[in-house]
C-alpha cells in the first residue's frame, strides 16, 4: 500500500540523517568534549541533550501509533535549534575559545543540526494533518512516517508490544512538557539567557 507514496525515500533518508545529526556526531562530540576537558562546549551538548530527548519520545510515541508523534516531533525540530544558540554566555565562551579541531568540528555541527532542523520543520509542517485526523493517519501519506520507528521497534523492543512502547512515549511527553513548562514559567524568568544559574 505505502508504494504509493512518492516521497519515502526522502522520509527514510530523513530518519538517517537524524541518527547521524543528533545522535552520532554529538555523542563523538560529548565524549571528545570530555577528554579534552572542555567544559563550555560539554554544558551546551548537555543542554542538547535534554532538549534532543523529545527525539525519543517521538519515535517512542510513534511506534505506539500515537498522533501527537508528529506535533512533539515538529517540537523537537524546533527547540533543538534554539537550545544550540540561545545561551549569551555559553556562546560567547566558545566563541574565544582557542581554535582547534574540537571546537571546529562542534561548530560545524551545531549549523548543520540547525539547518538541518529547520529545513525539516518546515517540511514537516504539510503533514500535521497526521496529528489531527483519525482518518488521515491511516493513509499511506501519513503511515510512511511509522516504517522506520516500526523497525528500530522489531530490532530493540521485538518483544514488546507497541502499545507499551506508545505508553512509555506518552509518560516520557508528560515528564518533558511539565519541566519544559517549569523552565519557561521560573527558570527562564530568573536566569535569562544565561546558562549558568544566577
Amino acid at each position: 500500500m505505502n508504494n504509493e507514496v512518492w516521497f519515502r525515500p526522502l522520509v527514510w533518508m530523513d530518519y538517517r540523517l537524524a541518527v547521524l545529526f543528533t545522535v552520532i556526531i554529538p555523542i563523538i562530540l560529548l565524549i571528545w568534549a570530555f577528554v579534552e576537558k572542555a567544559e563550555t562546549i560539554q554544558r551546551l551538548l548537555m543542554i542538547y541533550w535534554r532538549v534532543s530527548s523529545l527525539l525519543a519520545i517521538t519515535l517512542y510515541l510513534t511506534i505506539g501509533g500515537f498522533g501527537v508523534s508528529f506535533i512533539s516531533g515538529l517540537m523537537a525540530r524546533i527547540l533543538i535549534p534554539i537550545s544550540l544558540w540561545f545561551w549569551v554566555d555559553l556562546n560567547d565562551e566558545i566563541e574565544y575559545q582557542p581554535s582547534g579541531p574540537l571546537k571546529l568540528l562542534f561548530t560545524s555541527w551545531r549549523w548543520a543540526t540547525s539547518v538541518y532542523c529547520i529545513l525539516g520543520a518546515l517540511a514537516f509542517i504539510p503533514f500535521l494533518v497526521c496529528a489531527f485526523s483519525g482518518s488521515a493517519i491511516a493513509t499511506p501519506y501519513c503511515h510512511v512516517w511509522f516504517e522506520a520507528p516500526l523497525l528500530f521497534k522489531d530490532y530493540f523492543h521485538a518483544n514488546s508490544k507497541p502499545g507499551f512502547l506508545g505508553f512509555l512515549g506518552i509518560v516520557g511527553l508528560i515528564i518533558y512538557v511539565l519541566y519544559l513548562t517549569y523552565f519557561v514559567l521560573v527558570k527562564l524568568g530568573k536566569q535569562g539567557r544565561s546558562a549558568t544559574p544566577q
